[in-house]
């Protein structure tokens, strides 16, 4: 983890300067005031931003490893909802139905072997 190859400094402080603006100009949009502090950091990493100051490296790449452990958290979290919301509701139906899709229902024939009706391809451009 660290060979980490992080992003230019140059973006990561205008994407903060646009966070910390959004920030301090939220208060607005319910007839409040601007909050100052905010204002002030996001001017802070305009100017690093746009100077591609080394002082916003280390921020940079604590950032990144944040993302990198969001991202192993987050990703089988979000795929165990989708099999449980999507794939194991749909096999329950078709086991209800009795549908076997895979063909894995033990029968007695000699073989399993699926013999091809279709058209003989000859392989010919396939792409």
């Amino acid at each position: 983890m660290d060979d980490i190859k992080v992003g230019s400094n140059k973006s990561f402080g205008i994407v903060f300067f646009i966070l910390f603006l959004l920030i301090s100009l939220y208060p607005l949009l319910n007839d409040e005031s601007i909050r100052l502090w905010s204002l002030v950091i996001s001017l802070i990493f305009l100017i690093l931003g746009i100077l591609n100051s080394n002082l916003l490296f280390p921020l940079n790449k604590l950032w990144f490893k944040f993302g990198i452990i969001l991202g192993k958290i987050i990703s089988p979290v979000v795929m165990g909802i989708i099999f449980f919301l999507v794939v194991t509701p749909i096999g329950l139906i078709m086991r209800l139905l009795g549908k076997d899709v895979l063909n894995l229902k033990y029968n007695d024939y000699k073989s399993y072997w699926i013999e091809k009706n279709g058209p003989i391809s000859k392989m010919k451009n396939q792409f």
